[in-house]
């Protein structure tokens, strides 16, 4: 397949900043083209990679994969739909800012409509970045993106729940230190409660900001609108629901059973989805 257009991506570029300016907006996470084609076919208008979905299809955990694969991936992504992607670049794929930023001038590269860097640094000793760092590293890869047009939506990440260090105040600290970086548009995953959504919402204003779900939820996506989310993205729940389905399946026959295939697609429907 051929690359992407500059054209096509440029539109899909200023079709996902409009998606962020008013409303509230599901962004899916596929692994694979496959998975990102059946999104496309319900009717999503973007869709989001996850870091964790593709490393398992890789065989391997969650951020293992080396920067050149996911590269590849993010390449793949965009060649497989019409729909804006926002690339789950982990933590920036850099020891220092400037290998940040010269990752981050790869990843645009790709044709990527937006792309998210955490402050996690994967280091149980030591597992956010101290601010100052993680807010340097925004702005390298705000610089990366500025020097490629501009167009390249940036997501700041706080990870401090994910990391187990869930603290309110910090998280909404350090996103308002990335929104002055450059970032534009904050996410913090972990955050459960209405209030705290509520709060990070209210103190990041007028930045959209991200939720994250990821579980069966106590709030339906009405309900998170409501509170002032601008995008909802699932991470690697779609694909955990899929190697939930294929474990269960693959354990019934292991025990010489074929009752986990109940709830398989129709090979039918699949070939016609895929046809588009």
């Amino acid at each position: 397949m051929n690359r992407t257009p500059s054209t096509a991506v440029a539109a899909r570029r200023r079709a996902f900043r409009a998606l962020h300016a008013e409303g509230c907006f599901v962004i899916p996470n596929p692994w694979d083209a496959g998975s990102a084609r059946l999104l496309a076919q319900l009717g999503f208008k973007a869709l989001a990679t996850t870091s964790s979905g593709f490393a398992w299809s890789q065989g391997g955990p969650d951020n293992t994969v080396a920067r050149d694969a996911v590269l590849g991936h993010l390449r793949s992504m965009v060649e497989a739909v019409d729909l804006p992607i926002n690339a789950d670049f982990e933590s920036g794929f850099g020891a220092d800012p400037q290998a940040v930023h010269d990752s981050v001038a790869l990843a645009v590269a790709t044709g990527v409509a937006a792309l998210s860097i955490e402050d996690a640094t994967g280091d149980a000793a030591r597992p956010l970045y101290e601010r100052a760092e993680a807010v340097e590293r925004l702005r390298a890869a705000r610089r990366a993106i500025d020097a490629a047009g501009g167009d390249t939506l940036l997501v700041g990440r706080a990870e401090c729940y994910w990391v187990g260090r869930p603290d309110l105040r910090d998280t909404i600290a350090r996103l308002q230190a990335y929104a002055e970086a450059g970032a534009d548009c904050l996410y913090a995953p972990g955050l459960k409660t209405h209030a705290d959504i509520a709060a990070v919402v209210r103190e990041l204003a007028p930045k959209p900001v991200n939720l994250l779900v990821g579980s069966a939820a106590d709030f339906d996506v009405a309900q998170i609108a409501a509170l002032g989310v601008r995008r909802i993205s699932v991470g690697g729940a779609l694909a955990r629901a899929a190697w939930g389905g294929f474990l269960r399946a693959a354990r019934a026959l292991a025990d010489g059973r074929f009752d986990g295939f109940a709830d398989a697609a129709a090979g039918a429907e699949l070939n016609a989805l895929m046809r588009g």
